[in-house]
């Protein structure tokens, strides 16, 4: 290896940077904002100089996370790169990924007509730009460089051969095995000797890339092997044979398998189990590294017919009414009964249950409607002992906006978030079921999957509507490694998500029948505002109802908030859809008397609101429960029950109903419970008695229904996905930094005479820069080194890898390859040749 690396050294090197800090130092401010905003995770801290800088480009973490946000062809030109050595040119590139033009392709690839391989070149010089600007690949066309964690992840090998499908190189296939077993390979091969090790590498790696002599030599192999060939030629490139290292000649080969391993056509890779080297696979496959090249994103094909966009506009602005409505009742109620916060965090099942009952749907979607109202923070927990989910004040000055205005409110909160609702009741890595608004529905690759997915609907004519399935292969060639983690049914997480948004969408009102609606695409692209959008398309809401003799008024359409508040106040909701069905029931009547209302303010808010005149029986329930309530008095001695009738006393002590209570008859208009009030409150009213609280100073209490609230709440943040984008001003003043660092490292300074004892310093990120670029060029580095016993010594070595705080280097004090801590090193310095 040291031989090859300085063989490298010693040829010609193609004009251009010689490290990653001297391209980035060449680089305008906007093209560093442009890298910083591409990969806000550089900041974080702000980097001293470019030195630094680039230390931090070449980190794992940061490379993985760059990668992840590529597109599938600029991903394929990457894993292109990494197949070869460095210095490699752009056209050569081109040629691993469509294959030479007069080399016949395998048969297992995807045939590439003139116009694929002229979308490739046109591509391709675009994907080689993104690469650059995103400091993943630096260097000249004609001596392409791929950062070193780049090449790591990206590198097929024989344990991870990737999405390429290759495996090693010959030459790291060969690491480890015998000179004489490399010369047998030679000979076996018809080739002549070598002197040493390296130059029988060299030779055979020469075969196997010189396509003449390589298919000659296919040429004598058997059918059988031929076949055992085709079947690893596009991977995984590893197979099972049994004492796979025994050394085999050509003479001594008497099965398929032994004649590939007598010619180094296959390589051990443990006693069990062989590879196929990559040179050898890239031959086979008519040199392509992928089996299909894709330069062009695909389009979405929906084989639904486009819709009338008013139709979807009409349909969608209908199901954002009902989406408003929805989270009002549902907060409302809860307003009433705040049910309590699970111990883990989130809702119980039976309260899930008793939701979706309440609001007449799913369980799956209640559990929407509960986490679009935590996102858009007008739900959260209380906060209590016994801590309880309830609306926030939030929701008060939510209730005073107009429709539209909510539902943007509620769009905007869905977009952005990242709770995924749909993972209620699914079990969790302990086999539990999660529960809604639970600690572990939070998903950061929700929210750029529903953004992207809704992007590619607006793409689209309006009125066309799409499924899944049709956006899913545009979406993965976006991303091809944001997919997450597959579920059992072999699903990965985008695909799942990809439903789940478009199944919200439609519940939510972005969609209508299936295709986006005008306010959504306002949404998306913040040209227009949304609400204004869609306010033209709800409906007028009405003034009115119309009251029916059998004690129940209709209303034919949405009502104002205020009639709609009021209105449930004293009668509950009986039926819904188009036109809302009210019922009044004694309790409804004696719940607006609770609140403070009178019977004569009830009759004459209904005298105000109907169209018809109030029936006759509407009068006289309101008036009975009237006249009944408020007689028996409840306040607090544990209880007390107080009435100026005292028969009506002792007619409630004698009711065997009362029992429980435990009353005793203090005086003849006063009895005393062993119970609280609102217990006995509850109790009298089940009896059918009409009692009214009363406070320490003998005033009728009001209680209002939706009373409840939590103290102010802010919305809950999404989990971020990584580290936030830079703003404009932190980018200005980031960079001016790390110019300025860079002019104070780079500065001329006077040189003293260095002592040739002492052991050369520099500092840290200085230290990892230069290991790494030496490793990158294959040059011997002097570096002064602290043992474990605090020793110092100087060494002469020939780094091999950087990675995970260790220098893996061959040392020519001690003759070996040896492991170096990077904290123990005290600094490097260059080697004159």
């Amino acid at each position: 290896m040291t031989t090859q690396q300085g063989h490298q050294r010693r040829g010609r090197t193609p004009a251009g940077p010689r490290t990653l800090a001297e391209e980035l130092r060449a680089r305008p401010d906007d093209a560093l904002a442009a890298l910083l905003r591409s990969r806000p995770d550089l900041l974080n801290p702000v980097p001293g100089d470019l030195t630094q800088l680039s230390a931090r480009l070449s980190s794992r973490a940061s490379a993985l996370r760059a990668l992840e946000r590529l597109d599938r062809f600029t991903l394929q030109a990457a894993e292109a790169l990494a197949t070869t050595p460095d210095g490699t040119s752009a056209a050569t590139v081109r040629s691993l990924l469509t294959g030479p033009a007069k080399v016949k392709p395998h048969p297992g690839a995807t045939p590439l007509t003139p116009a694929d391989r002229s979308a490739v070149a046109t591509a391709l010089p675009r994907a080689l730009a993104t690469l650059r600007d995103r400091a993943l690949l630096w260097g000249p066309d004609n001596g392409l460089r791929l950062v070193l964690a780049v090449r790591e992840a990206l590198a097929p090998t024989a344990a991870n051969p990737g999405r390429t499908g290759l495996g090693p190189t010959l030459a790291d296939a060969t690491v480890g095995m015998s000179p004489a077993r490399l010369q047998q390979l030679l000979a076996s091969a018809g080739q002549p000797a070598t002197p040493d090790p390296v130059t029988a590498v060299a030779a055979l790696t020469a075969l196997l890339t010189d396509r003449a002599r390589c298919a000659a030599l296919l040429d004598t192999a058997p059918e059988p092997a031929l076949r055992l060939l085709d079947r690893l030629v596009w991977g995984p490139p590893t197979g099972t044979v049994p004492d796979a290292a025994r050394p085999v000649t050509a003479e001594d080969a008497q099965s398929p398998v032994e004649w590939l391993l007598a010619r180094g056509l296959l390589l051990p890779t443990s006693p069990g189990s062989v590879v196929l080297p990559r040179e050898l696979a890239l031959h086979l496959r008519g040199g392509r590294t992928h089996r299909t090249v894709e330069p062009v994103q695909p389009e979405p094909a929906p084989a639904a017919a486009p819709r009338d966009p008013q139709a979807v506009d009409s349909a969608a602005a209908g199901q954002a009414h009902t989406a408003v409505k929805t989270v009002e009742e549902l907060l409302d109620g809860w307003g009433l009964t705040p049910p309590l916060t699970l111990r883990a965090g989130g809702l119980g099942v039976r309260d899930l249950k008793r939701t979706a009952q309440a609001l007449e749907t799913t369980e799956q979607q209640a559990a929407f409607w509960l986490e679009l109202a935590y996102t858009a923070g007008l739900l959260a927990p209380d906060g209590e002992v016994d801590e309880r989910w309830a609306p926030t004040p939030g929701y008060d000055s939510w209730l005073q906006l107009d429709t539209a205005a909510r539902w943007s409110v509620l769009a905007t909160a869905w977009l952005a978030a990242t709770r995924v609702p749909a993972l209620t009741g699914t079990p969790d890595g302990k086999g539990k079921p999660r529960a809604a608004l639970g600690p572990e529905l939070d998903r950061t690759l929700a929210p750029s999957v529903r953004r992207a997915a809704l992007a590619l609907l607006a793409e689209l004519p309006p009125g066309t509507p799409a499924t899944a399935e049709e956006l899913l292969p545009t979406l993965r060639w976006q991303r091809p490694l944001r997919g997450g983690p597959t579920g059992p049914d072999g699903r990965d997480l985008r695909e799942e998500l990809t439903a789940w948004t478009l199944a919200e969408a439609e519940l939510l009102g972005v969609t209508g029948r299936g295709a986006l609606a005008a306010p959504a695409r306002a949404l998306l692209t913040a040209e227009a505002d949304a609400a204004e959008v869609l306010a033209p398309l709800l409906p007028r809401p009405l003034d009115h109802v119309i009251l029916q003799p059998d004690l129940t008024a209709i209303a034919p359409g949405p009502l104002l908030t205020p009639l709609a508040h009021a209105l449930a106040l004293c009668a509950d909701i009986e039926s819904k859809g188009g036109a809302t069905v009210y019922r009044f029931t004694p309790a409804s009547v004696r719940r607006a008397l609770d609140a403070g209302r009178t019977a004569a303010d009830l009759r004459t808010f209904l005298e105000q609101h109907s169209r018809t005149p109030v029936p006759q029986p509407l009068a006289y329930l309101i008036d009975d429960v009237a006249r009944r309530h408020g007689i028996l008095r409840v306040g607090a001695a544990s209880s007390y029950l107080r009435c100026d009738d005292p028969a009506l006393l002792n007619e409630v002590l004698a009711d065997r109903r009362s029992a429980d209570l435990r009353l005793r008859l203090l005086a003849p208009t006063v009895l005393a419970a062993q119970a609280a009030p609102d217990v006995l409150l509850t109790t009298l009213r089940t009896m059918g008695y009409a009692p009214a609280a009363e406070s320490a100073e003998g005033d009728v209490l009001i209680t209002r229904p939706d009373s409840h609230r939590t103290p102010p709440r802010a919305a809950p943040v999404p989990v971020p996905d990584g580290p936030p984008g830079p703003d404009d001003t932190l980018l200005a003043a980031a960079i001016k930094a790390i110019r300025a660092g860079d002019r104070a490292a780079t500065a001329t300074r006077r040189e003293h005479s260095p002592d040739p004892r002492a052991l050369p310093r520099t500092a840290a990120a200085e230290t990892l820069a230069a290991l790494q670029t030496a490793v990158l060029l294959g040059e011997r580095m002097w570096i002064g080194y602290l043992n474990a016993e605090g020793i110092a010594s100087q060494r002469i070595i020939d780094p091999v890898k950087v990675e995970g705080g260790y220098v893996t280097a061959f040392d020519h004090h001690a003759d070996e390859l040896r492991t170096f801590a990077l904290h123990r090193i005290t600094g490097v310095a260059e080697l004159d040749e």
